[in-house]
């Protein structure tokens, strides 16, 4: 099966999105689309980049990101190909950086120029259709990463627009990466290194944004705790969240994506 995704920022009522899922079709008939997420918030790179580590539960595959602010400018088109085997083809504006961590890191990753393999007239406001969909169908088939331009050093590419959260001193200063739909908090703290914490669950921890502080229980899931009380836990996709039984986190303690909390055991 050769898996293509596709996410935007497109929202769900846009013909945009069913043009890109054409141009697949039209270069790669046997290919299998799966529209991963086209809801993130306009230009939030940040949301982009925490959507593309999602596919972490995905097979492998060819995926598309389409969160561009730059469409049209001097910033680049590239493609990413990871250890574990998937393709990431986007702007380089950081969207694509933060899935290779999960992924084994970036084996090689190519400027799109070449024109072979665009819809031609390009485009300069929708690359999605006219540059990154094409690119991830003609890899599907079998085109190899050096026909589409010159290879760029990683280190050369657009930073992540968050770092991983580290434990330091028995605590640890988050990001968040991500609000969903409930209103839950999304945080760049993975599993792994929340473990250093060594905190059990049932035990408290002190959350600290700016001057406000709450004290949330580590649970297992949402149900741990009574309806309308906090909690934190492992979520879905190999980071921590936030959230509210059966309710609003961020309408009951307002947070933005790309604030800052500091989270320590409770003493």
């Amino acid at each position: 099966m050769k898996l293509v995704t596709l996410s935007s920022d497109f929202g769900k009522q846009t013909q945009g999105v069913g043009n890109m899922e054409a141009v697949v079709y039209s270069i790669n008939p046997v290919a299998k689309v799966v529209h991963l997420m086209h809801g993130i918030p306009g230009f939030d790179v940040i949301q982009a980049a925490r959507t593309m580590e999602t596919v972490y539960y995905m097979p492998v595959g060819f995926h598309v990101c389409v969160v561009d602010p730059g469409v049209g400018t001097k910033r680049k088109g590239i493609i990413i190909k990871v250890k574990r085997g998937d393709y990431f083809a986007g702007p380089d504006n950081g969207c694509l950086m933060t899935a290779p961590r999960l992924l084994g890191g970036i084996e090689k990753a190519v400027e799109i120029s070449n024109e072979k393999y665009m819809i031609k007239p390009i485009s300069p406001i929708f690359h999605g259709r006219h540059v990154f969909a094409p690119a991830a169908a003609y890899l599907s088939k079998g085109v190899k990463m050096k026909e589409f331009g010159k290879e760029i050093n990683p280190k050369n590419l657009a930073k992540a627009p968050y770092d991983e959260a580290v434990v330091r001193g028995g605590a640890i200063e988050a990001t968040v990466i991500h609000i969903n739909h409930f209103g839950s908090l999304h945080l760049n703290i993975l599993h792994d290194e929340w473990d250093k914490l060594e905190i059990e669950n049932g035990n408290r921890v002190e959350m600290i944004n700016g001057r406000k502080k709450i004290i949330v229980p580590l649970v297992d899931t949402f149900g741990d705790v009574a309806k309308g009380e906090p909690l934190i836990m492992k979520d879905d996709y190999q980071r921590m969240e936030v959230a509210l039984n059966c309710g609003s986190f961020v309408k009951k303690y307002p947070v933005c994506v790309g604030d800052k909390i500091m989270i320590k055991k409770k003493p």
